[in-house]
């Protein structure tokens, strides 16, 4: 741009950048002349405004603040705040949630509140988002929490509580929560919008923490076997990738099991109690197990310790409260094994076996302290959580049949 002929005309990096950032309405730009003004000749070019001077009829930029720019909310009282913004993953939307560890009943609390601003998904230019949870290492179906689909919406309104039970002080430590938003769609696969990850080691017990949080695209990590089985779901690798950073020496989670242990004076016996079960692993095709609980106290000689709880059909988090009575003095006891297995129910064939846990003199972290202080504190009813792994006891692979 010229001025008179030779002349070269000086524009500063103020107009070149006169851009209105106002959130509402863009309003249109009466002449962008007016951004770029010409020095021609004549007085008026001499004795008027500067070429570095912004017209007197434009109005100042006017700058909203970052949490109006944001729609951020505020939680209620009483509730830490976590939240960040990213360039990057703005475009996929938001989600607002709470976490609560609840120590004393082992439960952790996930309460999804809304998501604002989702990336459009559908034909119609909107989504049917719905919110998964996994725990990892270890995410499957069995630990796989839904809330329900919100229809033909970008700003969806969830407030639903999901909830995980059987989570230990260990798992605080060193598991993580996944949380997914995805669309649902009848006539396909559910399409995935973001996720976010929290590390559960930064919940405080009894103390809720509130998150609004950017979503973020799931990170592309290197497979260990072939690209092609990673093509057929990112759940292929990441099942590899987690086995290897655990080790070969880490067995399989399989779900969890509430046991009640008390021994009783008066009875002069062991009463076990089968509580519930959760998370378990699916053996069936329907994405489902038929589970029971066997229970036997070795060594067994002569065979008699075996006992058995009914069958729950199609679950994954049954409920028992069974109980069984072994008859035996503490000194006795105290050299024992109780091992209880998990099996799931099949019609006309071999029952599977999903998972199991030994409690007893040699066995190690919460079993074995479970065992330890139901010796020590007797007539008193104890119940804990405790691990189911893929770990067959040698002599429960000899009862595959109901």
């Amino acid at each position: 741009m010229r001025g008179r002929r030779g002349d070269r005309m000086t524009i500063n990096i103020q107009e070149h950048m006169a851009i209105n950032v106002c959130p509402g309405p863009i309003r249109p730009i009466r002449q962008i002349s007016d951004y770029f003004p010409r020095r021609g000749p004549g007085p008026e070019a001499a004795g008027g405004r500067g070429c570095g001077e912004a017209p007197a009829h434009l109005a100042p930029l006017a700058l909203a603040p970052p949490a109006a720019l944001l729609g951020a909310t505020t939680p209620d009282d009483g509730a830490e705040v976590d939240s960040y913004d990213s360039d990057d993953t703005t475009a996929l939307g938001t989600l607002e949630f709470d976490l609560l560890y609840d120590q004393a009943s082992c439960t952790l609390h996930c309460r999804v509140l809304r998501a604002k601003g989702l990336k459009p998904m559908d034909f119609n230019g909107l989504a049917d988002p719905y919110v998964k949870l996994h725990l990892l290492p270890g995410a499957c179906k069995a630990n796989k929490l839904k809330t329900k689909t919100q229809r033909n919406t970008l700003n969806p309104v969830w407030n639903e509580e999901l909830t995980y039970s059987g989570i230990t002080d260990d798992d605080i430590t060193h598991k993580v929560l996944r949380i997914s938003v995805c669309d649902e769609d009848k006539l396909s696969h559910n399409e995935f919008i973001g996720e976010i990850r929290v590390p559960l080691r930064r919940l405080k017990p009894s103390q809720k923490k509130h998150f609004n949080i950017c979503l973020e695209r799931q990170v592309p990590l290197p497979s260990p076997s072939s690209m092609s089985a990673a093509l057929r779901g990112i759940s292929c690798y990441l099942k590899e990738l987690e086995q290897a950073e655990q080790g070969p020496g880490l067995l399989e989670e399989r779900g969890r099991i509430l046991l009640s242990l008390s021994y009783s004076s008066r009875r002069h016996g062991l009463l076990v109690g089968i509580v519930r079960c959760a998370h378990l692993a699916a053996m069936d095709v329907n994405g489902y197990s038929d589970p029971y609980v066997k229970t036997y106290l070795r060594p067994d000689v002569d065979k008699k310790s075996k006992h058995k709880t009914c069958v729950k059909k199609k679950t994954l988090n049954p409920e028992f409260n069974e109980e069984f009575f072994y008859e035996m003095e503490l000194s006795t006891l105290a050299t024992k094994t109780l091992e209880v297995t998990v099996w799931d129910y099949d019609i006309g064939k071999s029952n599977d076996f999903i998972g199991g846990v030994s409690l007893g003199p040699g066995a190690r972290g919460e079993a074995q302290k479970h065992w330890s202080d139901c010796l020590h504190q007797p007539d008193t009813a104890l119940e804990r959580w405790h691990t189911l792994t893929s770990e067959l006891p040698p002599a429960a692979g000899a009862f595959p049949l109901a």
